[in-house]
């Protein structure tokens, strides 16, 4: 069992940045990949970024590469999400979300945080 708690959204202008923290608790936690969405209003959840359970591997939504930063430490029992050149279009509350294997895809994870809000001003 994994619990998740997001932290760090805000007000932000565009071409600002922001880190998003993913705390969790639970011994099992580095045995899991960890993911990012979004979901803005009236728009389905979508992927943003996942990282493994080692921190091996990255993958990332098109819109965000580039600009976004997933990482992870373990040591800690945290995972973040370093957003830079932020734009209007990435205003939304996201989650973090935690599973064996990454997936782009919100049904393929068990675990989810309550989300924090991110909003871009142009």
């Amino acid at each position: 069992q994994v619990s998740l708690v997001e932290s760090g959204g805000g007000l932000v202008q565009a071409g600002g940045s922001l880190r998003l923290s993913c705390a969790a608790s639970g011994h099992t936690f580095n045995n899991y990949a960890v993911a990012w969405f979004r979901q803005a209003p009236g728009k389905e959840r979508e992927f943003v970024a996942a990282i493994s359970w080692n921190g091996g591997r990255t993958y990332y939504a098109d819109s965000v590469k580039d600009r976004f930063t997933v990482s992870r430490d373990s040591a800690k029992n945290t995972a973040h999400l370093q957003m830079n050149s932020l734009k209007p279009e990435d205003t939304a509350v996201y989650y973090c979300a935690a599973d064996y294997t990454p997936s782009p895809k919100p049904a393929d994870y068990d675990y989810w945080g309550q989300g924090t809000q991110v909003t871009v001003s142009s």
